[in-house]
């Protein structure tokens, strides 16, 4: 019997790439590999099913070893989150993972960049379509099949996100003119199907596919999706909104950080349309779902609590990724509380420290941790709105409001590293040790201005974090109570 052939996901820990996975090991026709920074991210449900290699595009070491054996490639990366340089590391990246493949015998990449035409892209766009340029350069020694997708709906997706919270938070919305740029919407599971059938896809040479449904904009967008979400909206679009005011608009009224707001605002200034039949010519059995259905099934996910992947999950530079971040030895300021669990089963505490954030809050001076929110989103941070996947279970690399989770010990540890916009560095641990909740603020100041901050906000830590530990507890009780009168296994004899 021949092995299955080996397929390596890079960007795996992503929104797109998490969901691949998913799908690949789901199907079940081929080995997977992952190419990682941080082989904790990957959910421990799916790590004995893949092989995980640790690295990134620039270490050719890696890339060599990940790619050793390899059949196709899925190539799932942008250095968006990596500041302004970004645009040079996207083209190293994509040089050092084309030469890499081609070095290791690997027949074909698959690249998912985004639609766009370079005369009006934006820079962003640009970007992609340079990334798509340099991986499909040296079609004699190795195929790249490169789709091109617009907006893209789905739970989780930060288009959606925008969308959403947008409906959700505002009956009436003065908006630029270019929220009726066209664009044409597709749903996550279309992408995913693209992506899986090109997998073994007898087409050879190299092959531009764009995908996406019907043509739309972003008003008609936001107005169909108020609808199922059974709001009426009206929105009023006026000449006078800036790209930089329009990006701090959404800030504050989305999850999304200036940052990605403003390459957002950016992209949607200029038509991202289909240019070619390709989909419909070689992957005639896909049907894009209808917006209006990608809608619906994106909340239903929401709904029931099934969120796979977050826009949020990964993206290159600190935004999004925790390697280091579980290292608090820098840390000097602390701030240590220690309450004693009595008869408390440990997985009651930890699970009642899991449920910290989202919409359920954080149990004690909500509107201290409301206030600190807002502040975060006006200097260009998360704020609070970020929120969480799942309103009770965690895993590594999940965000949190304005945390991320760096590490996770079940029934032992908790570890949230700071992602609002600080002077230093910050983290929040939850330990249960000897039958006590070990509850410590640590924080990293950067010069004086940051020793200045700890001080400062040392009375409101008074308040907030001398009641987070105690209301865990509480919360624990709750749980605890509640699993005890769960009623157990009929016997059905």
């Amino acid at each position: 019997m021949n092995p299955k052939p080996l397929v390596l996901i890079t960007g795996a820990t992503g929104y797109i790439g998490h969901r691949l996975q998913e799908r690949l090991l789901a199907e079940g026709n081929c080995a997977v590999r992952l190419l990682v920074r941080n082989r904790h991210k990957v959910g421990s449900e799916v790590r004995d099913q893949v092989e995980i290699i640790e690295g990134d595009t620039f270490d050719p070491a890696r890339l060599d070893r990940a790619l050793a054996g390899v059949e196709t490639a899925y190539y799932l990366i942008h250095s968006m989150g990596s500041g302004a340089d970004y645009e040079r590391l996207d083209r190293q990246s994509a040089l050092n993972f084309r030469d890499a493949a081609i070095r290791q015998g690997v027949k074909r990449i698959i690249y998912l960049g985004g639609l766009g035409v370079k005369e009006s892209a934006s820079k962003h766009l640009l970007s992609r379509i340079e990334t798509g340029e340099l991986l499909s350069a040296r079609p004699q020694e190795i195929q790249t099949i490169w789709f091109r997708a617009g907006v893209i709906i789905g739970s989780g997706s930060a288009s959606f996100e925008i969308i959403r919270h947008l409906a959700q938070k505002l009956p009436l919305m003065v908006t630029p003119r270019w929220i009726r740029t066209r664009t044409q919407p597709i749903a996550v599971d279309d992408v995913l199907a693209y992506l899986v059938a090109a997998l073994n896809h007898p087409f050879s040479g190299n092959l531009v596919v764009d995908i996406g449904g019907e043509p739309s904009d972003f008003q008609a967008m936001l107005l169909t999706a108020a609808e199922i979400m059974g709001l009426r909206r009206f929105i009023i679009p006026v000449p006078v909104l800036s790209p930089r005011l329009s990006s701090y608009w959404l800030v504050l009224f989305t999850p999304v950080p200036y940052a990605i707001a403003a390459a957002l605002v950016e992209g949607l200034r200029s038509e991202t349309l289909v240019q070619n039949d390709h989909a419909r010519r070689f992957f005639p059995q896909i049907q894009p779902l209808s917006y209006e259905e990608a809608v619906k099934r994106a909340l239903a996910e929401i709904e029931q609590q099934q969120v796979l992947s977050r826009w949020c999950d990964s993206s290159a530079g600190a935004v999004c990724d925790i390697g280091g971040q579980d290292d608090m030895s820098t840390a000097f300021l602390r701030d240590r509380r220690v309450v004693a669990c009595g008869d408390l089963p440990p997985a009651a505490v930890f699970a009642a420290a899991c449920s910290l954030g989202g919409e359920r809050g954080w149990f004690t001076y909500n509107f201290l941790w409301r206030l600190r929110g807002f502040i975060d989103k006006l200097a260009g941070g998360y704020g609070l709105n970020r929120g969480r996947r799942h309103p009770s279970e965690l895993r590594i690399g999940d965000a949190l409001d304005f945390w991320k989770v760096a590490d996770l010990k079940p029934r032992k540890r908790l570890l949230l590293a700071a992602q609002m916009k600080l002077p230093g560095k910050a983290w929040l641990e939850f330990d249960i040790q000897n039958g006590q909740l070990v509850q410590t603020a640590y924080f990293y100041p950067k010069g004086v201005w940051g020793r200045l901050y700890w001080y400062a906000v040392l009375p409101l830590h008074a308040l907030v974090f001398g009641d987070l530990a105690r209301s865990i507890l509480a919360r624990a009780r709750e749980l605890a109570a509640s699993t005890a009168t769960e009623p157990g296994p009929k016997d059905d004899r």
